[in-house]
């Protein structure tokens, strides 16, 4: 009997149906661990690996059916996972019978995936079938449902969970016009599915046409992500790395935070200056350049960090902590930045800031002063900011005064 038969998978009795009942963590950590139990066979047995990949993704959906997942968090362990496990199935030596089972199993684990989390799979399709020729069996079985699905009948079209499966496998076989012939039958533009045409006419070396066609798929509810990565992926792909840069690295690569996004481009363009990069990124949101201050000071860029605070509003709490870290190795940079921070403040600026706010950053400004050795200059040019507060009750002298020894009297 074959290792693929007899092999003891450790995740297999994690993953019972309802097994994690409402909460995500523990389900969480069940994945990642799968995920490297089966990653470590693939060092050395990738048919095994393959086959361990396809019954975890048929165990997932059923498994998590109750699971909270209202933080997100749960369907990023999810995404994340399906991306590591088709790669492996994807690159996995295996004979075209045993790749139909795998292939036929998985389909039937989309078709009874309700809730859903293992969706995604289907964009993979292609990929999964290993060969065009493989890729185009499938589509020949799909592309009638997929006609019917997008069919001007209202009593014939409908949803259908196959369409990425076929538009997939259409291109994996470099069935490029008759993909494009299919697109022209939905009823409505979403770059969900043209970013498969957007694919073919690449394929075809027809870039222009492809980013035209990119760039044509902006619907009413479509985000400009989407689009953007598309025809960013074209022209690096060709070389344009300059052309791809000015013209959609920024919206390509927008991420949950503004230094995740920094980083995101500079990792994607290791030929550009981060300090460049950094400053266009800081151009391209006028008004709110204070909110790349993060990734100013990430990268070490200190001045750019400062000039940054200071040019627009910061969240005073993001600024403070950089005071603190910075107080002992940085006292120059965590002095100003702390100073930076009650400008704000006396300004008006920031959201529920308490009085322990306001203590905190005088004290690790002043922190910051003795370890520079600029305590009472550092004193005095406090002193001086807070006797001009004018906005509202004065609440930053109300705060402080006592320590500054001001009366909140004007």
């Amino acid at each position: 009997m074959s290792a693929e038969n007899t092999h003891k998978w450790e995740f297999s009795a994690r993953f019972r149906r309802g097994g994690f009942g409402w909460r995500s963590e523990p389900a969480i950590t069940r994945i990642k661990e799968a995920i490297a139990e089966i990653s470590k066979v693939a060092r050395k047995d990738q048919i095994l690996a393959a086959t361990g990949a396809v019954l975890f993704l048929e165990k997932l959906s059923p498994a998590l059916e109750h699971v909270d997942s209202f933080s997100g968090a749960i369907g990023t362990a999810v995404n994340n996972a399906i991306e590591k496990l088709t790669a492996i199935i994807s690159k996995a030596p295996s004979d075209e019978k045993l790749r139909h089972r795998w292939l036929e199993r998985l389909w039937e684990a989309v078709q009874e995936d309700d809730v859903p989390y293992i969706e995604q799979l289907t964009d993979q399709w292609g990929d999964l079938c290993g060969i065009s020729m493989t890729a185009s069996m499938w589509a020949d079985k799909l592309i009638d449902t997929v006609r019917m699905a997008w069919s001007s009948d209202p009593g014939l079209r409908g949803y259908f969970k196959g369409t990425s499966a076929c538009l997939s496998a259409l291109c994996k076989a470099d069935r490029n016009e008759e993909l494009l012939e299919l697109l022209k039958l939905m009823p409505y533009k979403t770059m969900y599915y043209r970013k498969w045409g957007v694919k073919a006419l690449s394929s075809m070396g027809k870039r222009s046409e492809a980013l035209q066609y990119a760039e044509d798929s902006g619907g009413k509810n479509e985000s400009p992500f989407e689009i953007a990565r598309a025809c960013e992926e074209i022209l690096l792909s060709d070389g344009s790395v300059e052309e791809a840069y000015h013209r959609y690295a920024i919206e390509a690569n927008r991420k949950a935070t503004n230094l995740a996004t920094f980083r995101a481009i500079v990792q994607k363009y290791p030929n550009k200056n981060p300090r460049d990069i950094l400053t266009e990124l800081a151009a391209s949101s006028p008004g709110e350049e204070g909110k790349w201050f993060a990734a100013a000071k990430s990268a070490g860029f200190y001045p750019e960090a400062l000039e940054l605070a200071n040019r627009s509003p910061c969240d005073p709490k993001t600024l403070t902590r950089a005071a603190r870290d910075m107080a002992e190795n940085e006292p120059l940079f965590a002095i100003e930045i702390g100073i930076t921070v009650l400008k704000w403040l006396i300004a008006g600026y920031g959201y529920e800031v308490t009085g322990d706010d306001v203590m905190s950053v005088y004290s690790h400004t002043m922190r910051a002063a003795e370890v520079a050795q600029l305590k009472n200059e550092t004193f005095e040019r406090i002193r001086t900011l807070v006797a001009g507060e004018v906005f509202g009750e004065r609440f930053v002298t109300k705060i402080l005064g006592p320590t500054l020894g001001l009366s909140r009297q004007a």
